[in-house]
């Protein structure tokens, strides 16, 4: 099976670590070696940028199935789990899945007058009651590729009137997923979207969700270059009222890395890494190891082979070591030749955790 991904790549090493940071394609990799040369003589890529934010914003409505008025553009999920946080009445109770990423679960944790509930991911949407304020978790689980009943999670907050908020970090770029389900949804694109860091999104319902926009700068306001100076006198009337000021250098590359997943179709992509997923949890059982994650998932988790990583990292195949667990992760720059290559190292790595 060969990768999707044509010419796009040249990878030296056989880089099976997508959920950790993804590859940036050739496209995108040169409007920002020329974006960095023109940032040591003219400064000039700063409006590039901002037009490529827009091309983002635009790009990325479309892989998660909204318009793109709203759609915000900023840098991390914390910043926006935390403007999410601030909007939420004291006493109000927001319900986590056990383990989840720290950077989604924690800017309500901090927040010391909401009750945060935790359960585990496969009770998650049973317990949902009706003081629950807020649901929060990730579409796929970070540590071990765990797909969430979505379905079940936002069928149960709408049944008590809470709100869903869920994070797309790990499954935007291959999982067919639409953000419409969702009252929010947050990623980073650095990694199945094939962003440089400093790429991140939220969605927001056609009401805006009720936030209030405390992060806002001059980016934030209607006319933003009338905006610079003093109070913002309109704020914008889409999610872009919840943009951040964007780091410039990622935005340029990131429309063309969003252009690829579009070129190639999300449904496509996720056929391509499920398979190759799937070769490798059933390389994995017959070496007498057992993954966590079910089929489905593009990332694989094995418990027990978390310190195989650094055999691994020597023969240059790279994978994670989180919890314990191994977890390799596959896309479309990934082939079956590379599952054979890691599941041939593996065969002789240490077992211990």
């Amino acid at each position: 099976m060969n990768s999707l991904s044509g010419d796009e790549f040249t990878p030296r090493t056989t880089y099976l670590n997508t959920a950790a940071t993804g590859l940036i394609p050739a496209r995108s990799l040169a409007p920002l070696r020329a974006a960095l040369d023109t940032a040591g003589t003219s400064g000039q890529y700063v409006d590039e940028a901002f037009a490529a934010v827009e091309e983002s914003r635009e790009r990325y409505a479309r892989i998660v199935g909204v318009p793109a008025r709203r759609v915000a553009a900023g840098g991390s999920v914390a910043v926006y789990a935390g403007l999410i946080a601030t909007s939420l009445p004291s006493g109000a109770e927001v319900l986590v899945a056990d383990g989840d990423f720290s950077s989604l679960v924690n800017p309500f944790a901090v927040r010391a007058d909401l009750r945060v509930r935790v359960a585990a991911l496969e009770d998650l949407a049973g317990a949902v009651r009706p003081e629950t304020e807020l649901v929060v978790v990730s579409s796929v689980q970070s540590a071990d590729g765990r797909i969430a009943d979505l379905g079940a999670v936002a069928a149960a907050a709408r049944a008590h009137g809470a709100r869903t908020l869920v994070d797309l970090s790990q499954s935007a770029g291959w999982l067919p997923l639409s953000a419409d389900a969702f009252d929010f949804t947050v990623a980073v694109a650095y990694k199945w979207l094939l962003c440089p860091r400093g790429v991140a999104f939220l969605t927001v319902p056609e009401d805006l969700g009720g936030l209030t926009p405390v992060f806002a700068g001059w980016v934030a306001g209607e006319d933003p270059w009338r905006s610079t100076y003093g109070i913002v006198e309109e704020l914008a009337r889409s999610a872009r009222r919840f943009d951040l000021s964007p780091a410039a250098l990622s935005y340029v590359a990131a429309p063309h890395s969003l252009a690829l997943i579009e070129e190639i179709g999300v449904a496509a992509v996720a056929a391509h890494n499920r398979a190759l997923a799937d070769r490798f949890r059933a390389g994995v059982a017959a070496l007498g190891h057992p993954s966590v994650s079910a089929p489905g998932s593009a990332i694989v988790s094995v418990p027990g082979l978390g310190r195989a990583a650094a055999r691994l990292a020597e023969a240059e195949v790279y994978v994670s070591n989180r919890a314990g667990n191994l977890r390799a992760a596959f896309h479309l720059y990934n082939s079956s030749d590379q599952v054979d290559r890691l599941l041939e190292v593996l065969a002789g790595a240490p077992a211990t955790a």
